[in-house]
């Protein structure tokens, strides 16, 4: 490795390349749209598959989108390294929220075609399905299915606000490949990702380690109260669902604050009933988020918000329910790869600094059936799942050259 040393990835072929896929499902404000299985999503698949081909892969792609790009190796044998993440976006998506994962694995590829370099292991590159969640909930379903978390079925079932199916709409853009899910078998997975965050750039560190991932819930929490004239009810005999949703909300504020550090919780997606100007709502949907590192935090707080919720609806006269929607575990991340990862930031000389991911990625998932690691770069703000999401090129280059060295290590070089 130390005629490598010096050896970066083609920095403004990655830029460029981002910029490229950036332009299928354009967002209003300068980011993208491009929601899974969508005709953008389509579209920014094909884009892919097309520089693969370019780069000398072949693609494999299984029942449920997932889409695998492999270089041979020497040792046919050998199980493959994959690197990868997600082209799906938020629908007020950025530019680099799992793109970068892709396009920069994609760069590697690239860049050791261009050294001429041969490894024993096979290089996969992956484009998850449905990392997001945004359309079908909940997150990284694809990745999901493939670690066994959830079932084919299950997936294929999940409707969007439209009442579309999963199945449906893989089968309708045509990206429902015939490799069985899971089938592949994995000696490391690598993920490169924005932090999404602001402790890197807050800490002036070019490089994130990731050491370990916040676990989560989505819980789902439908309140039931009656439609009502806003004008004509009288305030003592309102039973207002809305007042039970603002109330909750402020109760898991106060959960998550109670269980600082490491903690955090807020109400996400809200549908409201009948979602009208002189109407008391009767009914609410709405989405409670809640992470930790700590398990033990992580339940404590997902009773304490399941107690709330229901304590609130007693007293206001509203039905509760509750269904989780999406959940995993804290995650720790495969130390050796961990070490490999801080090895390849040091020798390049990136500042760099472990870090804890906050939010949920695939590698979240793989972690479950092969040693993974994530590698992270700053975003300006810590802004992310906006279309003002931002990265710099140096940034994007640094986080891929770490990715490059890694992956050669893992993947090990033939002399």
């Amino acid at each position: 490795m130390a005629v490598l040393a010096n050896q970066r990835i083609n920095a403004q072929r990655l830029w460029d390349t981002l910029g490229e896929m950036a332009l299928i499902g354009p967002g209003v404000a300068g980011g993208c749209n491009r929601q899974t299985l969508t005709d953008a999503d389509s579209a920014g698949r094909h884009l892919f598959a097309r520089w693969c081909k370019d780069a000398g892969m072949s693609m494999g792609v299984d029942t449920m989108g997932n889409m695998f790009a492999t270089r041979a190796g020497t040792d046919p044998s050998a199980l493959p390294v994959y690197m990868g993440s997600h082209l799906d976006t938020q629908p007020t998506g950025g530019r680099y929220d799992g793109v970068l994962g892709v396009l920069g694995a994609l760069e590697v590829v690239r860049t050791i075609n261009d050294l001429g370099l041969r490894t024993r292991r096979p290089i996969v590159v992956t484009n998850w399905t449905n990392e997001e969640g945004a359309r079908f909930a909940p997150a990284m379903l694809a990745s999901g299915v493939f670690a066994g978390i959830h079932t084919q079925d299950y997936a294929y079932g999940r409707t969007d606000l439209e009442g579309k199916t999963f199945g449906e709409e893989l089968a309708r853009i045509g990206w429902m490949g015939d490799e069985v899910v899971g089938a592949r078998k994995m000696h490391a997975m690598l993920e490169l990702h924005i932090e999404q965050g602001p402790i890197l750039e807050a800490e002036g560190k070019t490089i994130g380690v990731v050491t370990h991932g916040q676990g989560l819930w989505w819980l789902e929490i439908t309140l039931a109260g009656k439609d009502a004239h806003t004008g004509s009810t009288p305030m003592n005999m309102r039973v207002n669902a809305g007042l039970g949703m603002a109330r909750i909300t402020e109760r898991v504020h106060q959960i998550a604050m109670a269980h600082q550090p490491n903690a955090v919780g807020a109400v996400g997606q809200v549908k409201v009933f009948p979602n009208s100007r002189n109407v008391i709502p009767g009914k609410v949907i709405f989405t409670v988020d809640i992470r930790s590192p700590e398990q033990g935090k992580l339940d404590l707080m997902r009773g304490e918000v399941e107690r709330a919720a229901h304590a609130v609806a007693a007293e206001l006269g509203l039905g509760c329910s509750i269904e989780p929607v999406g959940h995993f575990d804290p995650v720790t991340f495969d130390p050796d790869l961990v070490k490999v990862v801080r090895g390849a930031a040091e020798r390049l000389g990136h500042a760099h600094m472990d870090i804890v991911s906050g939010a949920g990625h695939d590698a979240c998932w793989t972690n479950r059936v092969a040693p993974t690691v994530m590698i992270m770069c700053p975003c300006v703000g810590g802004l992310s799942h906006n279309e003002a999401e931002e990265i710099s090129p140096e940034w994007a280059a640094a986080g891929t050259d770490v990715l490059l060295h890694a992956v050669l290590e893992v993947a090990e070089v033939v002399e």
